[in-house]
């Protein structure tokens, strides 16, 4: 069984831009070697190997051994705590405007 991943390791994950780049390339792709995002990253072979080092710590890449080359796939699941996250405020905002328009039709009717 996978042990929770805290939703702030998800957001330090992704607050980096090359970072976030990365994983939008590997997500668009469906599975992508490194060699493969080097090229189309614009930085080191050294630095996309960390980004996604961190992005699988952060559950949000899985890895796929395949000979001499490790690819790469997005995990949709590694977004659920960020979503449980935007949930919460999803609500409280659903609520609150729905209280403001109620109070807008008392005052304007």
């Amino acid at each position: 069984m996978l042990s929770a991943i805290p939703v702030d390791a998800v957001m330090r994950a992704l607050s980096d831009p090359t970072r976030r780049a990365v994983f939008e390339q590997v997500a668009r792709r469906g599975e992508v070697n490194v060699a493969d995002l080097t090229r189309a990253s614009g930085v080191t072979q050294g630095a996309v190997s960390q980004h996604l080092k961190s992005l699988k710590l952060a559950g949000l890449v899985a890895e796929r051994p395949q000979g001499r080359k490790v690819f790469y796939r997005a995990t949709p699941d590694g977004l659920a705590p960020l979503f449980d996250w935007l949930s919460y405020y999803d609500a409280f905002w659903r609520d609150r405007l729905a209280n403001l328009h109620e109070l807008l039709k008392e005052i304007d009717p």
